[in-house]
């Protein structure tokens, strides 16, 4: 089986040496991968925000799966994409996605929907989060939406 790693992470290099254990692959690329991955991948310097390269890519070499790391990529429809072109991969599609990758619509969405979770509010101006953030107490998470 060819399998193509899409990312360059810590994630990516935990994925890139479990895959290489199986006895199912016949071949790992990763694009773009990094030094470390290097040891149990071909590197592909491709990077995952280059759909149709990933996916010209993906066809040329007859890669049987590919497996997305980074939840930006999926955000954007990599996932979907590779499924259109026939490859297919692991990952959520885009409208899955958003549910990691925004905590604004992950919040709203449980707010609207009476599913228990903590205060939040949504803000463009530093010094209203601060002041929001004041009246919590401790512990406080602030996350970034994206």
């Amino acid at each position: 089986m060819n399998i193509l790693l899409i990312g360059s992470g810590g994630r990516e290099h935990a994925l890139a040496w479990a895959l290489s254990a199986s006895p199912l692959l016949t071949r790992l690329y990763c694009a773009p991968g990094n030094p470390g991955i290097e040891a149990v991948a071909e590197c592909v310097p491709i990077a995952a925000t280059e759909h149709d390269a990933l996916i010209a890519f993906a066809l040329a070499k007859k890669i049987d799966f590919a497996v997305v790391g980074p939840e930006q990529p999926l955000v954007d429809g990599l996932w979907d994409k590779l499924e259109a072109a026939g490859i297919k991969a692991l990952g959520p599609s885009k409208a899955g996605a958003v549910l990691e990758g925004s905590k604004g619509f992950v919040k709203d969405l449980c707010a609207e929907n009476a599913i228990p979770t903590a205060a939040y509010r949504r803000f463009t101006e530093a010094g209203a989060a601060k002041a929001f953030a004041a009246t919590l107490g401790l512990p406080v998470v602030i996350k970034a939406d994206g």
